[in-house]
């Protein structure tokens, strides 16, 4: 009914400042100081491994290909993450053959502004060693800062089949379990299969940042409540460049929604690079009037809007629920100030309301 409005209040805590996240935070003359406190992910693992491809790949939009010409690293290179993204942060890539605990190197001190450890392990190699260094990593790492979240990536998994990938995933995660229970150390790591040649690796980052958003479960809530008014059957909160997905509602995430969603960006941009730029500009070609459906051959449709000049919001949903698209453009609207609401907010505990019709 045009008239049935429903309020809901969304308490939350800081504001995504706080941890080095923002809508227009500015990368170019930033001090160092504020590049020095956003938070950080490490890429650790045993040399060729994949660390660097990963980061190339997701950050940098490396061809998968290109990636087979990569040096290896010999040094940590430090990337920061600002410059055209909502995700800020700042990744430091160490190379396999360094020593992170050698006693000449300060570890304690840059593990106290960590927010993350990527381990990356060769799916197609001997794990032996590097479940050794993943074992050595997480208890050292622990007694420092034991508030890190660890990630494994269980990585190159292109040239393995599919019962390949589970059982070797169920190897690493229960010799893991194992070594760390032994221990007596509480720690739990998260374990993904990932691969740079499909949307695996960009789902499995997707995760690793939202551990890191202190908002997210209000932005979930705020999607669970545009999804169900606007009989919407999936809803990702995507970064436009990196094509991380800062969240989505509570329903389980498939991986070829995701694909398809990804994919819509990708068609959205290159359509507004060739036809909405001038001659003389230079950019995305994404703004606020960006927006797309797209109607799929089995009865869905896509739905891409402008959040703002760094996030989309990308919908899956039928096409017998889209003869009301009105209703969805309006309760876009209201999330979209929803949204706005979040990043702004800067006191420490504050409610918002929004309303959103009820679809019938």
């Amino acid at each position: 009914m045009e008239d049935n409005y429903e309020d809901y209040d969304n308490a939350f805590v800081g504001n995504l400042g706080d941890m080095g996240y923002g809508e227009d935070t500015q990368a170019a003359g930033e001090p160092a100081s504020q590049i020095e406190n956003k938070p950080k992910i490490f890429l650790m693992g045993l040399k060729r491994s994949g660390k660097s491809s990963i980061q190339k790949v997701v950050f940098h939009k490396m061809l998968p290909n290109e990636t087979l010409f990569l040096e290896s690293t010999s040094k940590v290179v430090k990337n920061d993450i600002s410059n055209s993204s909502f995700v800020q942060f700042q990744i430091w890539d160490f190379p396999g053959q360094l020593d992170f605990f050698d006693p000449s190197f300060d570890y304690e001190y840059i593990l106290n502004n960590c927010g993350a450890i990527v381990f990356v392990i060769d799916a197609q190699d001997e794990i032996i060693e590097a479940l050794q260094k993943l074992h050595q990593t997480i208890a050292k790492v622990y007694q420092i800062n034991p508030n890190i979240h660890f990630e494994v990536f269980i990585h190159k998994s292109d040239g393995l089949s599919d019962d390949h990938k589970i059982d070797r995933q169920r190897d690493i995660q229960q010799k893991t379990t194992e070594e760390l229970t032994d221990a007596n150390i509480n720690v739990h790591p998260s374990f993904y299969v990932t691969s740079i040649y499909d949307h695996s690796i960009f789902e499995a980052f997707s995760k690793v940042i939202q551990k890191l958003i202190p908002q997210l479960p209000t932005l979930e809530n705020l999607l669970d409540v545009f999804i169900s008014r606007s009989r919407i059957e999936k809803a990702f909160l995507v970064d436009v460049v990196s094509k991380i997905y800062v969240a989505t509602d509570n329903s389980p995430v498939d991986m070829q929604t995701y694909e398809l969603c990804s994919d819509m960006i990708d068609v959205v941009i290159d359509v507004s690079c060739i036809y909405g730029l001038k001659e003389e500009e230079e950019g995305l070609g994404y703004d606020q009037e960006s927006h797309s459906v797209i109607k799929l051959n089995n009865g869905m449709v896509l739905y891409l809007k402008e959040v703002n000049k760094y996030l989309a919001l990308v919908c899956l949903l039928r096409e017998s629920n889209f003869d009301k698209h009105g209703l969805i453009d309006y309760n876009f609207i209201c999330f979209k100030k929803a949204i706005e609401e979040v990043f702004s907010r800067k006191t420490t505990k504050a409610g918002a309301k929004k309303t959103i019709k009820k679809a019938n």
